[in-house]
Order: structure tokens, then sequence, then C-alpha cells
């Protein structure tokens, strides 16, 4: 027996070191998938020598003769650095997801297949020019050469997703960048979900004066009242609690709801009368989700060859397309907020009861478009479903948002939908940055760019600044009195769309008197321009920030004024509620704890700083308010619609609403707001001291606001999430400058920082080359890399880079590509 145990013991003892050698070498040959810092390789098809210059900070400086080249030195360093991230875009806009993650995405991807992105992506490339196409062509071919490499001695060739998934890339088309474009307009669309929640709230019987208690328009809008939706779209009125959902149509299209609407931004320009350098100052910050590798990629760029000068473009790219969508160039700089347009309307379509192919239009019955499409499913059963559209656009899978439950028997709801258009010319924009060198070059030049519509602020070297909101306007007809806010009846002519507003027609600014134009979301025109654009804009908060905070100073404006407003943490709606809400508490008897929270609350600056409490207690006050408010007057429609609504709160505070809301239905004594707003306090600090513990004076924002950058799909894995999630403290919330939106209806996590400034620059055109730059996690997206996460303290700190257009002085490497 001894003899056994001795047996085992020097086994043991011989198993352990070699599992441990084994798992070492299996982890150095993972982490040696990272690109060499400098290197040469022949590509076929270069017009000439490319080089990539890395600086300390891991930014590429690619320099080469034409368009072309340079873009294949950055497809080529892209797939360097980036090459996951590309394919989980490439693979999303294909409906592919479920190729690589199984299961889980089945419901996204029969969404995205049904939308028919790639296929609207790959007929657009018929109307792409030379230039953009040879920019096209040549980032393939740099994405390519990469991937195909022989690679290093011991070394894995691709990134260690593909080792754990077991997947291998295919060869990167041009058709994907257009694809990767598309998927950027995804993040950004709006006003779908307000369609489907004005018509879920008829269905359960709201008349349009309790939906506009829900989803007010600004002051200055007046829109024209709505038809009522019940007669025009034939719904039956159901009670708020028979109303009930899909089952499991949340979990099945959750990635999608992730995805669209996640876009805000700031941006501003201030010309040189204003400013101490007498030059223009322009800052931009825009909002997007976060992730683990962010959503940018920094990058400098230059083409020696194909002008009369070399020609620069620096700032963040978008990794899976050859072009710097921000930034600057030689002679402007100019910077993007999402504009929010109504660039979508859903279409009620009629099916027809005696034969379900076919759907009403104007003249009468037609067939549905249809195609049978295939999701295959790693580790499972492939998935088959009838893709269908109408003349209006795609039909939405029957459960997503509940339409099958919302609509009447025998319709469903199809989507009309810029995005989805075949003749997108969006991607020659970025081509055409290279020759802009006035603000009316690039006023003009922006004519090609179609999705998303984006208000895009402009300087230039000659002292000018300007403004256009670039992008395809749809168009309505007069007696279309929904003006795209609710599903629309497909079948009566009234309601389709009229073509589009022309370029020239959209909104445009050049010098104005002011010396300021800034935009954050918020409306954009004035009551006399004459082409609708949405009646759906963010709230004025950020717009109304940023004004008083250039126009208050009776200083000269400098770059670090403008990095010190991008840093700028007070939340403008709280600073409005906190008196109403602390009314509530007058006269209440409180314990000396929650008396302390209160007297901290009533001398709180309304700064959402991430080493306070108070942000996190009246985040959560408010998040209470709104359930305890409203949840139980919309049942299944209160998660869609729950986030925080700074001039909703404000009209309840007030008593301006139409309805009691505060009023709780399953009790018989009428409900005051006073009694709710206490009440909420109560259930508030209950509430953080169970996520936080008893001891509130270690309660703090950052800690429960983390910026969360999560990897996909690792970043939902336990024991990956750790190592492929970049999170950071972070200061900021949903109404304040440095932008920190939460999560308020994910119970599990209600304040997690999940959209905010996705990149932040500054620009001083008196000198560019010390403008400034920064992203959110860092320019690698192995996690093997020290630049992987490098940038996220810096980011949360709100400081930045340089990446001037001199040649490197320290480079970390240079990579020479030459043609093969």
């Amino acid at each position: 027996m001894m003899r056994i145990v001795k047996g085992l013991i020097k086994l043991i003892l011989f198993l352990v070191p070699l599992a441990v050698m084994v798992a070492g070498a299996g982890m150095l040959w993972a982490s040696r998938s990272q690109a060499p810092s400098e290197g040469e390789m022949q590509v076929a098809a270069l017009a000439g020598d490319v080089t990539i210059t890395r600086d300390r900070n891991g930014v590429p400086h690619i320099k080469a003769r034409t368009r072309g080249d340079v873009a294949a030195g950055l497809g080529f360093a892209h797939a360097q650095d980036r090459l996951w991230q590309m394919e989980v875009s490439r693979m999303a806009g294909q409906g592919r997801l479920s190729e690589m993650f199984g299961k889980a995405t089945v419901g996204t991807d029969i969404w995205l297949r049904t939308m028919g992105i790639h296929e609207a992506a790959q007929a657009s490339l018929d109307v792409m020019d030379t230039a953009t196409m040879e920019m096209l062509e040549g980032y393939a071919r740099g994405v390519n050469a990469w991937i195909e490499r022989t690679p290093q001695v011991f070394s894995a060739k691709l990134p260690p997703e593909y080792l754990i998934l077991g997947y291998t890339p295919e060869p990167w088309k041009p058709v994907d960048t257009l694809t990767a474009i598309k998927m950027m307009s995804i993040s950004l669309a709006e006003n779908l979900g307000e369609e489907a929640l004005r018509l879920g709230f008829a269905r359960i019987g709201l008349s349009e004066a309790e939906t506009r208690d829900l989803l007010p328009y600004l002051d200055a809008d007046t829109p024209p009242a709505m038809p009522d939706l019940v007669a025009l779209l034939g719904l039956e009125i159901t009670p708020v609690g028979e109303m009930t959902t899909t089952a499991d149509a949340s979990a099945a299209f959750g990635g999608i709801d992730g995805m669209l609407s996640t876009g805000a931004s700031n941006n501003w320009v201030i010309s040189g009368e204003r400013t101490q350098s007498g030059m223009p100052v322009l800052a931009n910050d825009p909002h997007l989700s976060l992730m683990a590798p962010s959503v940018w990629y920094l990058a400098h760029i230059e083409v020696t060859g194909e002008f009369n000068e070399p020609r620069h473009l620096i700032g963040p790219s978008l990794p899976g397309t050859p072009f710097v969508l921000l930034g600057r160039g030689n002679d402007l700089a100019w910077g993007f907020t999402n504009t929010a347009a109504d660039a979508q309307d859903v279409f009620v379509e009629r099916v027809n009861p005696d034969n379900a192919d076919e759907y009403l239009t104007p003249t009468g019955w037609v067939p549905f478009g249809k195609q049978e499409e295939v999701i295959k499913v790693k580790g499972g059963t492939n998935q088959s479903f009838t893709r269908r559209w109408t003349r209006h656009g795609p039909v939405f899978p029957a459960s997503y948002k509940n339409f099958d439950k919302l609509l009447p028997a025998n319709t469903v709801a199809a989507l009309q939908w810029v995005a989805l258009a075949h003749d997108d010319t969006t991607a020659m924009a970025g081509a055409r940055l290279f020759e802009m060198r006035t603000v009316e070059d690039f006023q003009t030049g922006f004519d090609a760019f179609l999705t998303p519509m984006q208000s895009m602020v402009v300087a230039d070297s000659a002292g000018n600044i300007g403004f256009v909101a670039a992008g395809r306007v749809p168009q309505r007809d007069p007696a279309n009195r929904l003006m795209g806010r609710a599903p629309a009846p497909g079948w009566n002519a009234i309601y389709d769309w009229r073509g589009y507003a022309p370029y020239k027609d959209l909104p445009r600014q050049t010098n104005p008197d002011s010396g300021v134009i800034a935009t954050a979301n918020t409306k954009i025109v004035g009551p006399d321009y004459p082409h609708h654009l949405t009646f759906d804009w963010e709230e004025p908060y950020r717009q109304e920030r940023i004004e008083a905070l250039i126009n208050g100073s009776n200083e000269k404006h400098t770059p670090a004024m403008s990095r010190k407003m991008q840093a700028d943490v007070f939340s403008p709606a709280f600073a409005g509620l906190k008196p109403r809400m602390l009314k509530a508490l007058e006269g209440r008897s409180l314990s000396q704890a929650d008396q302390d929270l209160v007297t901290r609350l009533a001398s709180w600056d309304s700064t959402m700083a991430r080493d306070k409490l108070e942000p996190l207690l009246f985040m959560s006050w408010v998040r209470q308010i709104m359930i305890m408010s409203f949840e139980d007057d919309l049942g299944v429609m209160f998660k869609d619609w729950f986030k925080l609504r700074g001039k909703v709160l404000e009209r309840l505070l007030d008593g301006k609403t139409v309805r009691n809301w505060c009023d709780v239905k399953s009790t018989e004594a009428a409900e005051s707001c006073d009694q709710i707003v206490s009440e909420a306090f109560d259930v508030a600090v209950a509430d953080l001291s169970l996520r936080f513990g008893e001891d509130a004076s270690k309660w703090r924002w950052g800690q429960a606001h983390y910026a969360k950058g999560e990897h996909r799909p690792f970043g939902k894995v336990s024991l990956l999430k750790r190592f492929f999630n970049v999170e950071v403290e972070s200061g900021g919330g949903p109404f304040t400058l440095d932008r920190g939106r939460t999560q308020i209806q994910d119970d599990a996590d209600p304040y997690t920082n999940t959209n905010a400034a996705s990149y932040r620059g500054i620009f001083d055109m008196a000198d560019l080359d010390r403008a400034t730059y920064i992203q959110t996690t860092g320019q690698s997206g192995n996690v093997f890399s020290g630049h992987y996460s490098d940038f996220a303290s810096i980011w949360a700190d709100v400081n930045s880079i340089e990446i001037p257009a001199t040649d490197v002085a320290d480079p970390a490497g240079v990579w020479t590509l030459t043609p093969g």
C-alpha cells in the first residue's frame, strides 16, 4: 500500500509541474498572437511603399502615396489590433453571430437578417465613386495581408477569441466595410422605440394627453394632435392588468434593444473673436455604448502623392472602415453629434385573411416579398425562418416590441428606414475628407452622407466656423398628422414618404454673429424651418448647460476651458428636481441617520462627482419615484419606457400632468405625489443598504457608476469577464456634459455607466498639432497587450493625448509594406 501511495505522490509531483509548464507555454503561445512591434511584408497590388509607425501610445502613423495604399495600411493596422472586433461587427451585419456564439444570439441574428443590412450594403457598392472604391479595396488588401500571413515562430496566428471559440475568419471584402458603416447606423437609430411606446399606450387605453405626460415634446414644438390610433389602426383596448407579453421576447431581442438608440453627443465650435488664440476652438465628445475594446481606434493617415501637398487626417477611425471619421485634416477640424432626425417609420400592414401571402396597399392586395433564411447555430440545431418585406420595408419578427400583442389580428409591422437604402453613398464622404480645405468644402462635400443624420460643426484654418446637419430626411404628406410619431396604416397612401428634403435645404450655418455653434441632440432649428426633422428631441439640459458655460464667461475661450466643459458633472435636471423632492420630506419624523442623509442632499451642489455619496442616493431616490409612480399604470409597457426622464418628473412633481400618476392602483386611497416621493426615499435608502452596505458614509457614486467596457462575448462569461472587460470608476450622469448613462431598468445593476463619451477631441485652429484626443480603453483589442486598457484611467480623468502630424520622435516600432 505504501508503495502505491509513494508512486502516486511521485506521479503528482511530475504531473503538476508538467501541467503548469504546458499551461504557461500555452499562455505564451497565445500572447504572441500580438503583432510584433516592427516588420516587413509584401502586399499584392500596392502602388508603392506604406509605412506604419506606432508611437508610444500604440497610435499608428500611416504614410503612403495614394488613398488606396493608405487605406491598406490602416486595414493592416486594424487587423493587427482589432481583428476580433471587426469580425463581430461583420458577422452581426450579416446576421451570422450564432455561427460563433450559439443559440444565445439567434434572436439577434433573425432581427438583423430580417433588416437585410448586408444586402443593402452589397447593393450600395454599385454607387461608390472611384476614389472610395480604391480605399475600400485597398483596405481589404491590408486586412487580408495580416490574416493570411505566416505567423512568427511559436505564436498563435489569431487573437485569443478565435482560439477559445475555435473560429477562423473569412477574407475581408469591400462590402464588409459598408456593412460596418451601416451597423453604426443601428447604434444611432432613433424614434422606433417611441413609435412602439405610443402604440402600446393607445392599446392600454391612454389618451393622447396622458401619452404626452409620458413622452412630452419640447416647449418650442407645437405638433398637431395625433389621430386616434385606436380607430386608425383598429385596435382593441386592453386594460393594463390584462396586457401580456410574448414569452421570452425580451430575451430573444435584448441584444438588439441594447444596440438601438444608444447615441448622444456634445460638440461646439467658438470663433476666433471669442478665443485666446484668435482662432476657432472646436470640441467634440460623441456618447456611445461602452465596449472593450473601444468603438474607436485612433490613427494618423497621410497621403503624400495624390495632391499638391501631403494631406493628413488624424482622429478616431472605426475598425472595419478605412476612414478617419472625426478629428482634423491639414486645414479643418470637425465633430459630430447625432441629430436624431426621424428617419424611421413603422407601418402596420393588413394581411389578406384569405391569403396570408398578401398584404393590402392603396391599390389592392399584393404579395409579400419572401426569402427563406437559415441561421446556423454553433453547437445547436440550425434555425429556419421566412424573411418578409413590403413596399415599405422589412416585416419585423412578430414578437419584437410585442407587436404581435399590440397590433390587431391579421396585421404585421414593417419598417421603412433610411439606413436600409440600396443607394447609400455615406462612405464617399470619408474619402472626400482628404480634399476638403474650407468650411464651405466640408458643407458641400457631405452631400454624400446619408445615414445616420449628424449635426456637424467645423472650423477651418482661415478662421471660419460652420455647421451642417447632413443626412437623408424623409418628407411626409401635410395630411399625415402622425408625422412619424406612431405606427401608420400601410394601406393608406397619405402616410407614404414623399421623397427626401433637398441637401441644400438641410440646416446650415456659417460664421454666425454669436460666434458660437453648439449641438447636443436637442432641437437645432427654429420655428420657421420648412422641413420636419422630428418631434422626439433629446431633453435640452446639456444644450442649455453648454450655452450657459460659454456665454456666461467673460474670459477668452481656450482648449483648457473646453476640457473643463467636457469634464463638467453638474446635473441641471437634478438641480431642478432636488428642491421639489426635498419639499416632500418636510415635516416628516426621520431617524438621525436619514436626517443626516437629507441634510447632505440639501447642501449638495448637484454635481455627479465619483467620490461623492449624494449622486448615488439621489439617483436611487429618483429611480424609486419613477417605479412607484408609473409601473402600476403602464404594466408590461413600463420597462421599455423606463429611463430617467427629467421633464416628465418636473411636470409630475409640479402637478402639471393630466392624471395623478402617483396614485397606487392597488389601494383605495388616492396617494399624492408627496406621499410617493417620501416613501420612495425610504425604499431608496433600504435598497442602497442592501447593495452597498448599511454604512452610508462608505457609499460612493464612482463605485456604483463604474464605466463598463464590456467585451463581446466574454464580458458575460464569469470566468473570463475579469480579464476581457475594461472597467473604471467614472463620474457624470444622464444629464451632465460628462455623460454617463445608466440602465436603471436593470434591477441587477441599475447604476453602471454603459453609455458615455466614447471619444473626446479638442482643437485650436491656431496649432492643430497640439490638438488632443482620447478613447475609452486602449488601441489594442488583444487582451495580452499593454495597450488593451491603458487609456481607461486617462479617459476617466478627462485627460488626453496628442497626435501631431509630424514624424514620430520616439517610435515604438515601424512596419513597412511593399508591393508584392
